[in-house]
């Protein structure tokens, strides 16, 4: 069985009440739950909030909120609490973003179709289709193992490549960003939120560098989806623009 837990924390340091901002006429959190509602392969959604204030709208639309400590450093520490109060069955958690509110559920569909037992931890990716978004600092690059296994994330681009000119590289070699999704099985859900920070993850400020650094295994999935995000209140504009143009 596969629990979605969508993590709805208030006191975002760019965006304070994020969760709760109105998008078209619907607060962001409920278009983040109405859309995993649509994916096939949950059993089960919770939305994990630090905030009385999510919980209750959340509940006012008929969701089920679970509240959580306010002092967890990330979204799957926020999960692994969630779990715990989920109650017994579950063999996997997917983390479905609560800043993403136009999130596609086929998405959703193709991270639960490799939680199989012997998948650890399973996140996506997209195919860099440009010079601009290849260096952009802001977008994690992977690179993988012949298994889809992640070898490394980085702010940066990998591999470089010799003798291209930088903004031929990606007609060179097929490189794809990091879609922030992830999917934990039970046990290493369990195992990871226990680990200290990692000298990896401290550097390049990504916590998916922790369990690589501790031996934890990542399939990656490829999507066809892209991911918008929205951490400022200008993101909001920008993403309805985006939208418009599909």
């Amino acid at each position: 069985m596969i629990l979605g837990i969508i993590p709805a924390r208030y006191a975002s340091t760019r965006y304070p009440g994020k969760p709760l901002i109105k998008i078209l006429g619907k607060s962001m959190i409920r278009r983040v739950y109405e859309k995993a509602l649509l994916s096939s392969k949950l059993d089960k959604i919770l939305i994990a909030t630090d905030d009385e204030r999510i919980a209750s709208h959340v509940r006012g639309f008929g969701a089920e909120a679970v509240l959580t400590r306010n002092d967890h450093a990330s979204g799957t520490d926020r999960c692994y609490e969630a779990l715990q109060k989920a109650g017994e069955g579950f063999t996997y958690v997917i983390n479905i973003q609560g800043d993403e509110p136009f999130i596609n559920p086929a998405q959703i569909d193709e991270l639960a179709a490799v939680c199989d037992d012997n998948t650890e931890l399973a996140t996506q990716m997209i195919a860099v289709d440009s010079y601009e978004v290849l260096f952009d600092k802001g977008e994690v690059k992977i690179v993988m193992n012949t298994a889809n296994e992640a070898l490394y994330f980085s702010r940066m681009v990998i591999p470089y490549i010799k003798g291209i000119p930088e903004n031929e590289w990606h007609l060179h070699h097929p490189y794809f960003r990091h879609v922030g999704m992830y999917a934990y099985r039970k046990d290493i859900l369990k195992a990871i939120t226990s680990l200290p920070p990692s000298a990896l993850e401290n550097a390049e400020s990504l916590e998916q560098l922790r369990w690589l650094q501790n031996g934890f295994r990542i399939k990656l999935v490829q999507t066809g989806f892209d991911s918008h995000c929205i951490d400022t209140p200008e993101d909001v504009e920008k993403v309805l623009k985006l939208m418009k143009l599909k």
